[in-house]
């Protein structure tokens, strides 16, 4: 759409359609330039890549290795490093220097705890002792409500008693208080 301007005498041609076209076709140029250079720019990030032991040629550096069991079947074993020495075979996996008959004679320790390992006793006594005065309080409390029906300040005073003990008693008698007040002593 081409258009015709007078400005003080002078006449000038102005084609807005042709200039918003050139302006739109610059801008996705600078547009598309600028997404190419950033493009070039990027690096591509390394990709981890697994390589085995067995094709490194090195010996496994980790706690964990796979082995055989007696079955022939593949298990996962465990090397402690606290327990490890250099030349030790690790738990569960026979000398070579045994006979085939021996495989079937390898002792686990199941039940004897590590040396790390500490047995505890927890205690609630105090706790229960602390929920049953409360709740002896409560009864006291219910007692002396009923015995005293006619006088209303009474009543009242025992009332609010009574709903602080319940409240008291509703908070301490669950098993997170009881986990939590617990006195715990090591065997």
């Amino acid at each position: 759409m081409a258009m015709e301007v007078k400005v003080n005498g002078s006449t000038y041609k102005t084609d807005y359609a042709d200039r918003l076209q050139t302006t739109r076709e610059e801008v996705n140029k600078t547009e598309n330039r600028n997404k190419e250079e950033k493009a070039s720019n990027q690096k591509t990030a390394p990709h981890d890549e697994y390589i085995s032991s067995e094709k490194s040629g090195e010996k496994p550096n980790g706690l964990y290795h796979v082995g055989q069991d007696e079955n022939g079947n593949r298990k996962v074993y465990f090397n402690d490093p606290k327990k490890a020495d250099k030349n030790r075979q690790p738990e569960g996996i026979p000398d070579s220097s045994e006979k085939d008959g021996d495989k079937n004679n390898l002792k686990v320790k199941a039940d004897a705890p590590d040396d790390g390992e500490e047995k505890c006793v927890g205690n609630t006594d105090k706790v229960e002792r602390e929920i049953r005065e409360l709740k002896k309080k409560k009864q006291e409390l219910e007692q002396q409500l009923n015995a005293a029906a006619g006088d209303e300040k009474k009543t009242k005073e025992l009332e609010n008693k009574l709903a602080q003990v319940e409240r008291e008693l509703s908070q301490k008698d669950t098993d997170t208080y009881r986990k939590q007040n617990a006195t715990f002593t090591g065997k």
